[in-house]
C-alpha cells in the first residue's frame, strides 16, 4: 500500500504542477484497476485543494474531474454522495475553479446511482452560485449537458423544483449565442414543454429566451467541423415553439409579425412553424387570432412571387382549417370553423366569378385548401361555392372561361374529404356536374374536351357519386370521342380517362365499350374513289389505334381483362388468317396492348389463370401456324412471320411470365420447354399441327420461319423467377448453344443467343454451371480463332451475350470472354462490332437481363468492370496500329459513356488524352459516344480538365461542321457548357470561340442553329456584367 500511496502522490504532483497533463489518464487507469479509490485520490489532492493558489487548486479539480470522466461508472452511491458535497461547496471558490468543477459536475450526472435528492442539490447550487452566460463556451456546454443527464434520469426530482427549474434554465441560457450550445439549449427546452414540466408564471420568459432567435438565420461557415446545420437548428427551435398550446398567444401574434419579412426564408420558416403550432392547438388557442392569421396567408398566396411560400401558405390554411374542425359543438358555442370559413369565402368567392381575371385560381387554391382540411369543411366550402361555379358555366359561352370553371371544379373535386360510409360532398350538385361534363364533352373545342375527361375523372373518383345511368352517358360519350375524335391530345385524355372509370365502374365498359371497339376493329374501311381512299385508310388506321389503347387501359380489373383479352388476340388471329386486313403497325399495337394490360393489371390467381390458359398459349399457337404457313405454297405471308411482330409478342409472354404465381410460372416453363424440344402442341389451341415438329432444328430448305420462333421461348423461360425451376435445363442449353452457332437466320441465332445467356445468368451456382460456361467458351474461342469458318458472327454474338450474362452476376468466368472480346478490337471483320459490344455489356437490356425480368444484376457491376479492364484498354491502345485504335477509343466511349456521373470525375483524368484522341477519330460513332460522355461532366469539370481546355476546344470548334447534324449539336452543347467554366480560364477562347461560332448559326438545320445561338450568346455575354 505505501508503495500505491507513493504513485499516487507523484502523479498528483506531477500533474498539479503542470509537467504532465498525460498524468490524469494514468491515475484513472490506476482506480479502475482498484490501485486506489476515488476518494483516496481526493485525500492525496488535500494539499492541492487547500493552496492558497487559486490555479493550483484549479489544477487539483480538473485532475479529479478528468478521472472521473473515465471512471464515473464503478463510483458507490457513497463516493458520489461525497463528491457532490465537495463540487457544490467548490462551486463558491475562485472562478478559475469554476471550468473543471462544472466538468466534474457533469460526470457525476452520469452515474447511475446518483443518490436521492442529489439532482435538486447540484441545480440549486449550480443556478445560485453559477452566472452561466459569463462562462466560456465549454464551460456552458457542461452546464446543458448536466441537465440533459439530469432530465433524463432523474425527471421526477427536476419536476418537484416546480416552476424553479424552468425559471433556472431560462436564465441559465439568457443570451446565448453559440449554435453548438443552441442545439442543447433547445433540446433542453423542448423537452420541459413536450413532457410536461411545470412552467409557472415563467411560461412567457421560456417562449421570450427561446422565440429571440426565430426565424432562425444562420449559415454555417465552409468545411464546419462541427456539422451544426440550419436545418438542425430551424427543426429543434420550431419544436419547442410549437410543443405546446400555453405558447399559442405568444406565438401565433409572432408568426404574423414575421410574415410580414421580405425575407424568403423568414416567411417560410413561419408558414412551417404555423402548420407544426396549429397540428397541436384546439379551436379556443386560435380564435382571438383568425382574422390577422387569414389576412397573412390571404396576402402570401394572392401576392406571392415564390411557389415554396405559396404552397406553405396554403399547407398552413389546410392545418388552420382542420385546427378549428376538431371543436365540438355544442348549443351554447361559438361555430369557430364557420366563422373562419365565412372570411376566407368574404374574400374568395367573388373572384370565381371572375375566371378572365388572375385572382380566379388563388382564390380557388384558397378555397380547395380549406376544403381539403375535413368533410365538415368540404361541406361548408362546397355548398357555398358549387352552386357558383354551375350557374357561371351555364352562364358563360366563351369556350376558354368555361374551360377555366371546369378546372377549378376538378380541383375541388380532387381536394374536398368524405368520410367512410358517408356519402359525396358533391351528390347534391351531381345532376349539375354531369351536366356541364357532358356538355363540354359534346363541343367542338379540344381543350375543353381534355379538361372535361379529367373533371369526370376526378368525380369517378367520388364514392358513390356517379350512378350506374352516369357512367354509361360517360361511356357513351367517351366511346363516340374514341372513334370520332382526330386530335390526338383529346384522344389520350379519353384513354386516360376511360381507364380511371374503368378502375370503379368496369361493368359499363364489359357491356359497351368494348363490343363497340370490337365492332370498330374488325370493320372494312368503306369504299370511296380513289381520291379519298388514301385519307379513309389513314383514319381508319387511326382509329384503330386508339381503340388498341382503350383496351388497354380499361384492363386492370380482372372482370374486363378476361373481356379484353380475347379481343384483342382475334385480332392477331385475323390478321394471321386474312379474316379482317391488319396491317404489321396494328398487329404491333395489339401486341403493345396486350403487354400493357400485363403491367398493370391487378395481380390475382384469377388473371394469372388468364394469361397462363388463354393469352399465352394462344400466342404460341398463332405464332406456329404462321411459322408453319411460310413454309408452305401460299403466295400470302402472315403478319405473324415479320420480325417486329414477333419482337413485340416476346414482351407480352414475358411480362406475363413474370408475374404469374409460382404453380402457374412452372407449368408455362414446362409447356414451352416441351413444345421446343419434344414438339408437344397438346396444350395450344386450335390443335392441327404436324406431330414430328422441332423448332430448335436446322430446317430443311434453309427456312428460318420456325427457328425464329426461339425469342419467343425466351419469354417463357427467361423471365420466370429465380425460384422456379426449369426443367430438362441442360437439355435446353445445349440445343440453343447448338442453333446460336449453326443458325444462319440473324434474329434466329440473336435469339437463341439471348435465351441461353438469360438460362446461364440464373442457373445455380456450381460445377455444372462452370463445366457449361467452358464447354461453350471453347467452342465460341475456336470458331473465334478460325478466320474461314462462317459460324463467326454467330458464335460472336453468342460470346457477347454470355459474357453480360456472367457479367451482371460477377460469375469469375466472365473474365475470359471479356479478355477474348478485347483481343477481338484488333480483328480486321470484328473489330467494329467488338467496339460496339461494350455498349451492349454495359447497358440495360430491355427484353433480357434486367431485374423486371428477375436476372441476377449485381450492384455497381460496371464500376467492377471499368476498374478491372479500364487499363487493359489502355494499353490495347498503345499497342494497337494506327488503323485500329478508334475501335479502343470507341469501346472506351461505350464503356465510360455508362458510368455512373461520379465514377466518370474521379477516372476522367487518367483517361482525358484518350477521350481527346477519340473526338479527332473520323468514326462519327465514336465522336458521338464521346462528346454524349463528356457533355455532363463539363457542367462540374475536374482541374485536370480545365489543363487540358486549349485541346479540347479546338476539337470541339471542328466538330461543329461535321457532317453528322448530331455530332454537331452534341459539340455545340459541349460549348456551352465550356462557357460557365471559370471565367479566367476561358476568356482567352472568347474571340476564336465566337468566330467558329458564325457558320452553324446559317446551319441548314433548325436544331443546330438552335443550339449555336445558345452556346453564342453565352459565350458573347462572357466577361461582361451579369455575364457568366
Amino acid at each position: 500500500m505505501a508503495a500505491d500511496s507513493t504513485v499516487l502522490l507523484s502523479l498528483v504532483e506531477e500533474f498539479v504542477s503542470g509537467l504532465h497533463d498525460s498524468k490524469a489518464k494514468d491515475a484513472a487507469t490506476c482506480v479502475k484497476d482498484g490501485q486506489f479509490t476515488i476518494l483516496e485520490l481526493v485525500e492525496a489532492l488535500g494539499l492541492s485543494l487547500t493552496s492558497t493558489q487559486p490555479h493550483t487548486r484549479a489544477r487539483a479539480v480538473q485532475l479529479l474531474s478528468e478521472v472521473l470522466h473515465k471512471c464515473y461508472g464503478g463510483l458507490t452511491e457513497r463516493e458520489v454522495e461525497v463528491l457532490i458535497a465537495f463540487y457544490e461547496n467548490r462551486l463558491k471558490d475562485h472562478y478559475v475553479i469554476t471550468p473543471p468543477v462544472l466538468q466534474g459536475l457533469t460526470a457525476l450526472t452520469k452515474c447511475t446511482v446518483l443518490p436521492p435528492g442529489s439532482a435538486v442539490s447540484m441545480l440549486r447550487s449550480l443556478f445560485q452560485d453559477v452566472h452561466v452566460q459569463s462562462l466560456m463556451l465549454g464551460e456552458r456546454a457542461c452546464v446543458y449537458n448536466m441537465l440533459i443527464n439530469l432530465m433524463a434520469t432523474r425527471e421526477a426530482e427536476l419536476k418537484g423544483l416546480g416552476a424553479d427549474f424552468v425559471f433556472g434554465f431560462v436564465q441559465s441560457m439568457d443570451g446565448e449565442r453559440d449554435p453548438r450550445n443552441l442545439l442543447l439549449a433547445f433540446q433542453i427546452a423542448r423537452t420541459i414543454v413536450l413532457r410536461g414540466y411545470d412552467l409557472g408564471k415563467f411560461t412567457e420568459e421560456l417562449f421570450e429566451v427561446t422565440s429571440c432567435y426565430f426565424p432562425i438565420d444562420f449559415s454555417p461557415p465552409p468545411n464546419d467541423p462541427h456539422g451544426i446545420t440550419r436545418e438542425e437548428l430551424i427543426q429543434m427551435l420550431r419544436d419547442v415553439l410549437t410543443g405546446t398550446p400555453r405558447f399559442a398567444e405568444f406565438l401565433l401574434p409572432l408568426i404574423i409579425e414575421k410574415l410580414d419579412s421580405d425575407v424568403l426564408s423568414a416567411k417560410l420558416d413561419s408558414l412551417q412553424t404555423l402548420i407544426a403550432g396549429v397540428s397541436k392547438y384546439e379551436h379556443k388557442d386560435v380564435a382571438e387570432f383568425l382574422e390577422g392569421l387569414w389576412a397573412s396567408l390571404r396576402r402570401e398566396v394572392f401576392q406571392t412571387a415564390s411557389e415554396k411560400i405559396e404552397a406553405a401558405g396554403l399547407a398552413a390554411l389546410t392545418a388552420l382549417t382542420s385546427c378549428l374542425s376538431r371543436s365540438v359543438l355544442n348549443s351554447d358555442s361559438e361555430d369557430s370553423l364557420g366563422t373562419f370559413l365565412q372570411l376566407v369565402l368574404t374574400d374568395c368567392k367573388h373572384h370565381l366569378c371572375e375566371p378572365d381575371l388572375k385572382l380566379v385560381w388563388p382564390s380557388a387554391k384558397l378555397l380547395q385548401a380549406a376544403c381539403s382540411a375535413s368533410n365538415r369543411a368540404s361541406h361548408m366550402v362546397a355548398d357555398a361555392v358549387m352552386p357558383a361555379l354551375i350557374e357561371q358555366y351555364n352562364g358563360r359561352a366563351q369556350c376558354s372561361q368555361r374551360r377555366t370553371l371546369l378546372e377549378v371544379v376538378q380541383q375541388f373535386a380532387q381536394s374536398v374529404k368524405t368520410c367512410e360510409n358517408e356519402e359525396s360532398v358533391f351528390s347534391a350538385f351531381r345532376p349539375s356536374l354531369c351536366g356541364m361534363v357532358f356538355s363540354a364533352l359534346t363541343e367542338t373545342n379540344a381543350s375543353l374536351q381534355i379538361t372535361a375527361t379529367s373533371v369526370l375523372a376526378s368525380l369517378a373518383q367520388q364514392s358513390g357519386l356517379l350512378w350506374d345511368s352516369d357512367i354509361e352517358l360517360a361511356v357513351d360519350h367517351l366511346t363516340r370521342l374514341l372513334l370520332t375524335e382526330e386530335d390526338e391530345r383529346v384522344s389520350l385524355a379519353v384513354v386516360e380517362c376511360a381507364g380511371a372509370l374503368a378502375e370503379s365502374h368496369s361493368a359499363p365498359f364489359i357491356t359497351n365499350l368494348i363490343p363497340r371497339l370490337k365492332e370498330e376493329l374488325f370493320s372494312e374501311p368503306t369504299d370511296q374513289n380513289d381520291n379519298r381512299e388514301a385519307s379513309e385508310k389513314h383514319s381508319h388506321h387511326a382509329v384503330r389505334q386508339r381503340c388498341l389503347s382503350a383496351l388497354a387501359a380499361v384492363s386492370t380489373q380482372a372482370g374486363v381483362v378476361q373481356e379484353s383479352t380475347p379481343v384483342l388476340l382475334e385480332v392477331l388471329g385475323s390478321a394471321h388468317t386474312g379474316g379482317v386486313a391488319f396491317s404489321v403497325e396494328e398487329v404491333v399495337a395489339a401486341c403493345g396492348s396486350l403487354r400493357r394490360i400485363a403491367e398493370r393489371v391487378q395481380d390475382t390467381e384469377e388473371t394469372g389463370r388468364c394469361f397462363h390458359d388463354v393469352v399465352i398459349p394462344r400466342l404460341l399457337s398463332l405464332a406456329l401456324q404462321a411459322a408453319l404457313q411460310g413454309e408452305g405454297p401460299t403466295g400470302r405471308r402472315s403478319p405473324l412471320l415479320e420480325e417486329v411482330v414477333l419482337a413485340a409478342m416476346v414482351p407480352v409472354i414475358g411480362t406475363s411470365c413474370s408475374r404469374l404465381q409460382p404453380t402457374l410460372a412452372g407449368q408455362t416453363a414446362a409447356r414451352a420447354v416441351s413444345l421446343f424440344l419434344d414438339g408437344d402442341v397438346s396444350f395450344l389451341p386450335d390443335n392441327s399441327f404436324p406431330s414430328n415438329l422441332q423448332l430448335l432444328k436446322k430446317q430443311q430448305g434453309g427456312s428460318w420461319s420456325q427457328s425464329q420462333m426461339v425469342c419467343l421461348l425466351s419469354g417463357c423461360v427467361c423471365s420466370l423467377p429465380r425460384t422456379v425451376e426449369v426443367p430438362r435445363l441442360d437439355e435446353l442449353m445445349t440445343e440453343l448453344e447448338e442453333m446460336s452457332c449453326a443458325c444462319s437466320h440473324p434474329p434466329s441465332y440473336t435469339a437463341a443467343a439471348k435465351c441461353f445467356a438469360g438460362l446461364a445468368n440464373k442457373r445455380l451456382p456450381g460445377e455444372s454451371l462452370d463445366g457449361l460456361i467452358q464447354r461453350t467458351t471453347k467452342r465460341v474461342c475456336s470458331e473465334l480463332d478460325s478466320a474461314s469458318s462462317p459460324a463467326r458472327t454467330q458464335a460472336f454474338t453468342l460470346m457477347i451475350w454470355v459474357a453480360k450474362a456472367l457479367l451482371l452476376r460477377y460469375h469469375p468466368l466472365y473474365a475470359t470472354l471479356t479478355d477474348k472480346l478485347f483481343s477481338l478490337l484488333d480483328d480486321a471483320d470484328l473489330g467494329p462490332a467488338a467496339a460496339d459490344a461494350f455498349w451492349l455489356l454495359m447497358s440495360d437490356s430491355a427484353d433480357i437481363l434486367n431485374r423486371g425480368c428477375h436476372a441476377d444484376v449485381r450492384i455497381m457491376y460496371r464500376q467492377r468492370f471499368f476498374s478491372e479492364n479500364s487499363a487493359k484498354l489502355v494499353r490495347g491502345f498503345d499497342a494497337a496500329p494506327r488503323e485500329k485504335k478508334p475501335n479502343y477509343l470507341k469501346a472506351l466511349s461505350n464503356i465510360v459513356n455508362k458510368l455512373p456521373k461520379q465514377v466518370q470525375l474521379t477516372e476522367l483524368p487518367a483517361l482525358l488524352s484518350l477521350l481527346l484522341e477519340a473526338l479527332s477519330c473520323p468514326d462519327h460513332g465514336v465522336q458521338l459516344s464521346t462528346l454524349s460522355c463528356l457533355e455532363p461532366v463539363l457542367v462540374e469539370p475536374p482541374p485536370a480538365l480545365i489543363q487540358q481546355l486549349e485541346a479540347l476546344v479546338g476539337r470541339l470548334l471542328g466538330l461543329t461542321s461535321s457532317g453528322v447534324m448530331s455530332v454537331r449539336i452534341a459539340s455545340l452543347r459541349c460549348i456551352h457548357c465550356i462557357s460557365c467554366f471559370p471565367a479566367h480560364e476561358v476568356l482567352p477562347f472568347r474571340a476564336r470561340v465566337l468566330r467558329a461560332l458564325s457558320r452553324p448559326l446559317d446551319d441548314h438545320k433548325r436544331l443546330v442553329r438552335r443550339e449555336a445561338v445558345r452556346a453564342r450568346a453565352e459565350w458573347f455575354l462572357l466577361g461582361s456584367p451579369g455575364g457568366s
